[in-house]
Order: C-alpha cells, then structure tokens, then sequence
C-alpha cells in the first residue's frame, strides 16, 4: 500500500496484515528506495513501512527548521495515519539518530530499535570535516559533496566496477533541494548530543550494525551507542563502508534478519 499522509509524508506498507511492524528510516539525502535491497528479506514475516523524510524524495518540505524531534513527531504522525501502535524502528545514519529521536520520545512504541551505520559523538577533525560539507552543501548544493560521499560511502572495488549503482545513489543525492538540503545535513552534524547518554536510557531491545571501514561511524562509533543501552547488540561487517546495505545486503540482511526475529517474536499487531 502507498500513501501520503495528511502532512505530505510518502510512504509504502508492504507485507502480511496482522504481522509485527517494521519501519526502516533512510538517511540523509537518499529516499526509501535505498530499502529495495532489504525489503524482501524481511515481508514474509513482518509488515513493513518505508518513508520518505520531509524534504526527501516524494515528501514534502519541512514546515520547520529540521531537527531530530521533528522527524520524530513525523515519524509518529505517520504510526498514527497507519494505524500502528507500535513497531521495530531501524534506522540508516541520519534514520538511526531519528530512530534513537522516537525510541526516546516513544518507548512505549518502540518494540525494538536498530542502528545502522550512524554517529556518536565525534573527534573534533571528524566534526569540523563534516560542518565543512553543510557549509559546502549550503553555498553549493548537495551535488557539491557527492562524489566525496560516494568514495566514504563504497570500497573502491565496488565503486569501480559498479558505475550504475553510482549513477543511482547520484541521482537520489542530487535530486534534493539546495535550500533544504543543507538545513537537514545540519541535522547530521550537529544533532548528536540531542539523543547521547538519554535520561532514562532506552531499554528495548537493540542492534547496533556497521562497517570496519565506514570511517564517519566506525566500531567505535557503534560500540559508544550501545554501551548507552542495556543489552544492545553489536555486529561490525568487515572489509564494508557505509553503503553495506546496497554493496552486500545479504551481510546486512542476515544479522538484522536474526535480532528482529529473535525481539519480535509474538509481537504482532
């Protein structure tokens, strides 16, 4: 099923009726297109809701200055036109602090979390490169910081031998709105301490996934996250970038695959 809701959200529910929810949250820049290799792995057993976030994709604008809470609130909003009471949230490096956002804000919705490829606090270097990229995102727009994104986000390998993933990940960049684009990548740099060390700490069941050579939200990155919530799960891919999920899903897939069902277990609708 596909829809827009009420406040110009885009969004599309696939899987059996009845079934534990799943909601994937993409991030920055890309749409909820950047789930097609994950999907499938997960709709013979659970529902699942992909979206697009405001000033992505088929969305519409935000009607605010963006922040993490505001994507948590259109987050909930969207639960609400769908009718979902609760769900698995998991999130993609922008998704993943908005998936902390709501888990924080919606405990009592949030039947699992997972983070994927997303920042904890950062190194000064780190933090000064990466308000160096909304500054260029904000006098330059989003095809200003592409390519660079796209030698963090692939091994060289891969990029090398796969120009049509390249030239689909550009497009899906590119795309994006040069007066909202760099408002939202301020989000990303400068929203962490917003969702660090919460007060009370989350404490549903976790999963915490990245890549040894995802050097923006690296090992250590993840293993800061889940030291702040009891029992969290964490899995590293080895020889991967912060684009695992389209390079090799099945590396993603497989892990995800297992905590969902291990968490969700008679958690239906």
């Amino acid at each position: 099923m596909t829809g827009v809701t009420p406040d110009g959200t885009v969004y599309d529910l696939v899987g059996p009726t009845g079934a534990p929810v799943v909601v994937l949250i993409h991030g920055l820049g890309l749409n909820q297109a950047c789930w097609q290799w994950t999907v499938p792995a997960l709709t013979d057993a659970y529902q699942v809701l992909t979206y697009d976030l405001f000033g992505h994709g088929q969305s519409g604008p935000p009607a605010e200055t963006p922040s993490l809470s505001m994507f948590s609130g259109q987050l909930s909003a969207l639960m609400n036109h769908c009718q979902i009471a609760s769900g698995a949230i998991i999130g993609f490096s922008l998704g993943g602090m908005i998936a902390r956002r709501f888990a924080y804000d919606n405990s009592n919705r949030t039947t699992a979390l997972g983070i994927l490829h997303s920042p904890h606090q950062r190194s000064r270097k780190a933090q000064d490169a990466i308000i160096k990229r909304t500054v260029q995102a904000r006098a330059e727009g989003p095809s200003s910081t592409i390519e660079a994104a796209l030698e963090r986000w692939f091994t060289t390998p891969y990029r090398l031998a796969n120009p049509e993933m390249m030239n689909l990940i550009r497009r899906w960049v590119t795309a994006n709105d040069i007066a909202i684009y760099h408002t939202i990548y301020s989000v990303l740099a400068d929203g962490i301490d917003e969702i660090t060390a919460p007060v009370p700490p989350i404490s549903c069941p976790a999963f915490v996934l990245t890549g040894d050579e995802d050097f923006g939200n690296g090992p250590e990155m993840a293993r800061a996250i889940a030291d702040e919530i009891n029992g969290a799960e964490v899995h590293i891919l080895r020889g991967l970038r912060h684009m695992a999920l389209a390079e090799a899903p099945d590396q993603v897939n497989v892990p995800l695959r297992h905590f969902l069902d291990r968490a969700l277990k008679g958690k239906g609708t």
